[in-house]
């Protein structure tokens, strides 16, 4: 609060808040009534700490209006608002909790589809996306070292124009699929080598961005999800080592423990499944742990 507000006026505005407050006391939900006066309480010391004035409310409102406008089945513009807050990062963190050598969650992201095709194992995910072949296998374990077989992984990501499938207009099914690991919890599959792309930036989440100097970039990656019966659920991506973006991806996402080394191979190297290949490819390797449910 600045210091040319008298105490009358902070009186006044102190009682506001408290009367607001009190309008939820019969609420019969003691959650949904922390986290309505929460709300509350630091909504208006945001309002009285910058002085907020009515045009700028205004305008705040209208960015939110816009952001709705610009939701539908195949874009969350709310969830990218999130993402470039570090508030999607931050819930994450909070919901995740350390335990144990169990690998780190990132964020979701706005272009996860359900019922993806399923793969075998050694299968592609391409379905016929632009880009350079990639080989990525590991295991998945519990953080006993146990192997877990039978564990789902959904992978997804965008192709090498920077698009996810949902993105194209053509109803496209690609860069995306799901896989299961074998009795011993390995999975091994073929993707595309990640590249870095932008944020969708031609709505109101890209006009803030640009407003306040920020890139609407993320660094390169490929996203994962990854479940099994008794262990708490994966929502994580691996980073390309040696990407110039990894200290200043959009969404706050990186974190070095999922930095991995993609490794190119040479046009005519042999592939692990014997898969011929036309030109270059990559492998990289990730296992994963699994914390326990509940934890």
């Amino acid at each position: 609060m600045t210091d040319t507000v008298s105490a009358e006026q902070e009186r006044r505005e102190a009682d506001l808040v408290e009367r607001v407050v009190r309008s939820f006391d019969d609420c019969s939900d003691p959650r949904l009534q922390q986290l309505m006066t929460s709300l509350v309480r630091h909504l208006h010391a945001f309002a009285r700490e910058v002085r907020l004035t009515e045009e700028e409310w205004t305008k705040g409102i209208e960015f939110l209006t816009a952001a709705g406008h610009m939701t539908d089945d195949k874009r969350q513009e709310f969830i990218l608002l999130s993402d470039v807050l570090g508030l999607s990062m931050q819930t994450i963190g909070i919901n995740n909790e350390a335990y144990g050598d169990a690998t780190e969650a990132t964020v979701f992201g706005p272009f996860f589809v359900e019922n993806s095709p399923e793969i075998p194992l050694g299968g592609s995910i391409s379905g016929g996306a632009a880009g350079e072949p990639c080989w990525v296998q590991g295991s998945v374990s519990d953080s006993a070292g146990n192997p877990v077989p039978g564990a789902r992984i959904e992978v997804w990501e965008a192709d090498a124009e920077g698009l996810y499938d949902v993105q194209h207009d053509d109803g496209r099914t690609a860069a995306r699929g799901h896989l299961f690991t074998d009795a011993e919890g390995r999975y091994s599959f073929w993707g595309i080598t990640p590249t870095p792309y932008p944020i969708p930036h031609d709505g109101p989440v890209g006009k803030m961005l640009a407003a306040v100097g920020r890139s609407p970039m993320r660094a390169s990656h490929l996203h994962f999800m990854v479940s099994a019966e008794g262990l708490r659920a994966l929502v994580t991506h691996i980073f390309v080592r040696g990407d110039e973006l990894l200290d200043s991806d959009t969404v706050f996402g990186v974190k070095e423990s999922l930095v991995k080394g993609f490794e190119r191979q040479a046009p005519g190297s042999p592939t692990p499944d014997g898969r011929a290949v036309d030109g270059s490819w990559s492998r990289v390797g990730f296992d994963i742990v699994l914390a326990p449910a509940g934890t």
